[in-house]
């Protein structure tokens, strides 16, 4: 229990220091608890519905990030300017920074977040598996420290055992990462770690892992309040991933058992309680083809994916971290959290399946979300907004809820084909293709999903007919008589599996 537990404090106001969708999210909670909210906004989101929804908003700065969601000094005057006396930051921008959270407290305003000491461990991964190791938490062999001596960093490497992972202490998204098969290429593979690490993240540390060839990215949900009470809400699947980064989740796992669920619940309490951890946090494993589970790291913030978690379980995980942040203690314990359905998410991005999933910048021209039952989404535009070239292009996310994990990717496929955009390419059909893959369906995939399976020329030819279907029944409700000779004979090589498609 803490030594010095917080009092509660009254939060009447809120500064939300992000944009777009997790803005709007954020201030939807507050609105609830009927605390007003203040949005800061840059050049390029003047118009954005973050701003409009608000009940203040401040000008911050240019569109690119560091002359304005970046700066520190002017969200905080921002926040003293406006009354307001907390700082919610969302994920991304300065949700990890510890410095900015150390401000935010030297400022005499309060963070809705963990204390700075327990970001700075916990942003570094070196200092967070020590921290972890006093747990006995289970690690992937490898080395404990940074190396940054080529030739000792070899020969740790051998020691290992090869294929090894080379990775950045202070790096995420897959920046700074190195997969090493063979001895003679490590050299220039740590090299270039260290050059991009470097340059990501003004840190060269790296350190080496034993890489796990088929892995699993499983991570834990936790929550903890200031009085030494800390629960986890289950974990989410999140492999399903291009380019060391999410696309696809879902609470629970298709592949955890009751027991390894509980141990895995069990030690990411302890890492949080490792730091003394407050507020949401989410704690990293690497599942195996074994189902032996491995630390991996721990996000100090709310995670993107943070809506299939309070699907399964109830949990309005945002009116917690404020609730956290006021002094309360948590309402409920571990005993009282059950797993309920299944959830997944969909990252609805800019971006073109067909093409490396490179960024696809431009307009909404057609924007319409879909509806029903088991369909949430949680988004930050509407159609005619264009998609500033400044931020992460993620448009929405998806989510779709059953009662069980059939259930709910039939909605998920349900809720992608209604959901209508044009003007840019997004990764709905990629998320389309997921769902229907067999991999998935059976729950038998791991982070190499994309490279596996994924040809994007198989996308390409099922949109392509799925095309050439439609204009062929438009034409058709034009032409009651059925004749659409000039529409088919204008499509050729057809093969008799489309011909007979067509029949119906």
């Amino acid at each position: 229990m803490s030594k010095n537990p917080k009092l509660i404090t009254s939060i009447s106001k809120i500064l939300v220091a992000n944009r777009g969708e997790i803005a709007l999210r954020i201030m939807r909670s507050a609105k609830e608890m009927g605390i007003k909210t203040v949005a800061v906004f840059s050049e390029a989101d003047r118009d954005a519905l973050h701003v409009r929804y608000a009940d203040e908003a401040v000008y911050i700065g240019l569109g690119p990030s560091n002359q304005s969601y970046l700066v520190g000094k002017k969200i905080i005057q921002a926040c003293i300017d406006t009354g307001a006396t907390a700082i919610h930051p969302g994920y991304g921008f300065l949700s990890e920074n510890a410095g900015f959270a150390q401000q935010v407290a030297d400022a005499g305003l309060i963070l809705i977040g963990p204390s700075p000491t327990a970001m700075e461990i916990m942003g570094n991964k070196l200092s967070a598996k020590a921290a972890a190791l006093k747990y006995n938490i289970p690690m992937v062999p490898g080395t404990e420290e940074a190396i940054t001596d080529v030739n000792e960093a070899k020969l740790r490497a051998v020691e290992v055992g090869f294929p090894i992972l080379i990775k950045a202490a202070a790096g995420g998204g897959g920046k700074g990462m190195r997969i090493v098969e063979h001895v003679e290429d490590f050299e220039e593979q740590m090299q270039l770690a260290v050059s991009e690490a470097t340059s990501a993240f003004g840190d060269g540390s790296v350190f080496i892992e034993r890489y796990v060839t088929s892995p699993r990215h499983i991570e834990i949900q936790v929550l903890g309040d200031h009085y030494g009470n800390i629960v986890h809400l289950f974990e989410r699947e999140c492999s399903v991933q291009r380019r060391h980064q999410k696309v696809v989740e879902e609470a629970p796992s298709a592949v955890l058992t009751p027991e390894i669920r509980r141990e895995m619940g069990k030690c990411a309490v302890d890492v949080a309680r490792s730091v003394n951890y407050t507020g949401a946090g989410t704690v990293e494993f690497i599942l195996d083809e074994n189902l032996d589970f491995f630390f991996l790291e721990m996000n100090t913030r709310l995670q993107v994916e943070h809506p299939v978690t309070e699907l399964i379980t109830g949990i309005d995980l945002v009116k917690e971290q404020i609730k956290v942040a006021s002094g309360e203690k948590l309402s409920f314990t571990q005993d009282d959290l059950k797993i309920n359905g299944h959830a997944i998410e969909l990252r609805v991005y800019a971006e073109d399946p067909n093409n490396n999933f490179l960024p696809d910048i431009g307009t909404l021209q057609t924007y319409k979300t879909p509806k029903g039952n088991g369909v949430r989404v949680d988004d930050g535009f509407e159609q005619g907004m264009e998609i500033p070239i400044y931020y992460d292009p993620m448009i929405a996310k998806l989510i779709t809820y059953g009662k069980d994990r059939e259930e709910a990717i039939a909605r998920m496929i349900r809720a992608i084909e209604e959901y209508d955009i044009t003007g840019i390419e997004t990764t709905l059909s990629f998320g389309k293709f997921v769902m229907q893959h067999e991999a998935f369906k059976t729950g038998h995939f791991d982070t190499h999903f994309v490279g596996k399976y994924f040809n994007p020329q198989r996308l390409k030819s099922s949109d392509e007919t799925e095309a050439m279907i439609a204009a062929i029944i438009t034409m058709r409700l034009f032409n009651r008589n059925g004749n659409v000779n000039a529409v088919e004979k204008s499509v050729t090589k057809i093969s008799d599996w489309r011909k007979n498609r067509l029949k119906y």
